[in-house]
């Protein structure tokens, strides 16, 4: 019986994707630092030869230049495989929109120490971007991940196993993005610039390749989808009561029920993704123009205290994890999606009139469950599709947020820019905007 238990216990460790998530993260947050380094020391060598005091100025919009440009082509380029790859997934394996993405990034990462040894041009990164989002990137990864965690999961414990593996996914962004400086500083004088970095990320993606391949087997479903009957009754519960009637014949088949245009399970499915997409917009946008907000006034904050304000952003994965904790056990998912916007929505206010670091602080306090209504807007969409369609329809909820994040990011910089002395806390009003607007459709 001892041996029996064991096995079954090492079956079941074996279905955990939290090691591809945890060794993933620690090995992006290693690459950006080191990305970060590359390209300044790149565009500091080319213009050596400019003026001193205009030099900063040349080598700051070099650099923002590069990364427009790279994070366009690392967002938009999943667009081509990341729908065929899930497809792939639902219908022969699901290892498969986790492990090409990995082999995808090996491949990158792999550009970037090829380029500091070899010296090539900055622009060859481009090229890495493209392969790495041509092999399906996060949004195929991530997508894959949710499917992977969703299906070992049942129904009521879906939320909960949803949001621990963004914890997992926090904590690690946290420790990588804080060992990064620590391995760059310690090996800057021995080795070329960057190389240990880049070295142990590409360490890391292997290990995460490895695994998925080798290791990972995927979960038995939990709990299939619910019986039509038992569907149309909980949407039922979750729609005005004039939509009830339409809920609950749905399960029959009737003339009556062929002239409703949107079946309630679709209505819900599209509500979700208006939803996320909006939310998404709503955290995007301000998340992206924070780092500006806190360098200029009345701020002017330093690299010490910008560390701490990113710790404190790391503390939103675990406080998000422990009201799902508690909320999940009380709460149906809709209730907590919903304290999660306010959430986001009344910090991010605060926000917009934060004229002291203390009232920073209280913002980011507020916005302690901001993580929450992502992870459990997808649990409730794998709650109203087949087992079968959970790559295709998380996927599809991807490629929608990081096009909305791409777009966002461009225009609310440029509102940014144009609103700065002005109002520099305008950016924050408008998501604030947006949040209240996500309530709508919730």
């Amino acid at each position: 019986e001892g041996v029996t238990g064991s096995m079954v216990g090492l079956m079941v460790m074996r279905t955990w994707i939290e090691p591809v998530v945890a060794g993933s993260q620690v090995a992006s947050a290693f690459y950006d630092t080191a990305l970060l380094l590359v390209v300044k020391n790149y565009y500091n060598q080319t213009n050596s030869t400019a003026p001193s005091h205009s030099l900063e100025d040349i080598q700051q919009k070099a650099v923002s230049n590069f990364y427009i440009i790279y994070n366009l082509v690392l967002g938009l380029s999943p667009l081509v495989s990341a729908y065929g790859l899930s497809k792939l997934g639902d219908r022969i394996h699901r290892k498969i929109p986790i492990s090409f993405p990995l082999f995808g990034y090996l491949g990158s990462k792999t550009l970037l120490l090829l380029l500091i040894l070899l010296g090539w041009p900055i622009e060859v990164m481009y090229g890495a971007a493209a392969l790495n989002g041509l092999t399906g990137g996060f949004t195929t990864l991530w997508a894959g991940v949710m499917a992977l965690g969703s299906l070992g999961s049942s129904e009521s414990k879906r939320s909960l196993r949803l949001i621990i593996i963004e914890l997992v996914y926090g904590l690690s962004g946290f420790l990588g993005s804080m060992a990064s400086g620590y391995l760059f500083v310690g090996f800057n004088d021995r080795y070329q610039e960057g190389t240990v970095l880049v070295g142990c990320s590409i360490a890391c993606y292997a290990f995460c390749f490895l695994y998925s391949i080798f290791v990972l087997t995927v979960p038995k479903p939990a709990a299939s989808c619910s019986a039509k009957a038992k569907s149309a009754e909980e949407v039922g519960s979750q729609l005005p009561a004039h939509k009830q009637v339409t809920a609950t014949g749905s399960s029959q088949p009737s003339k009556s029920s062929s002239s409703t245009p949107v079946s309630p399970s679709k209505l819900i499915i599209i509500m979700l993704f208006v939803a996320a997409i909006l939310y998404d917009l709503a955290v995007v946008g301000a998340m992206n123009v924070l780092p500006l907000f806190l360098l200029r006034e009345p701020l002017s904050w330093n690299a010490v205290e910008i560390g701490y304000g990113n710790a404190a952003g790391y503390l939103i994965f675990i406080t998000s994890f422990l009201g799902v904790f508690v909320f999940s056990k009380y709460l149906r998912d809709i209730t907590m999606i919903i304290i999660g916007v306010i959430s986001f929505s009344t910090g991010i206010l605060i926000m917009a009139f934060v004229r002291w670091t203390f009232l920073f602080y209280i913002a980011r306090a507020v916005m302690l469950f901001a993580l929450i209504p992502l992870p459990t807007i997808r649990s409730m969409l794998s709650k109203h599709v087949e087992g079968s369609s959970y790559g295709k329809v998380f996927v599809l909820l991807q490629l929608s947020l990081v096009t909305t994040g791409v777009v966002t990011s461009t225009l609310y910089n440029k509102i940014y820019q144009n609103t700065l002395n002005w109002y520099s806390g305008f950016c924050f009003i408008l998501s604030f905007l947006a949040g209240c607007l996500t309530l709508l459709p919730l």
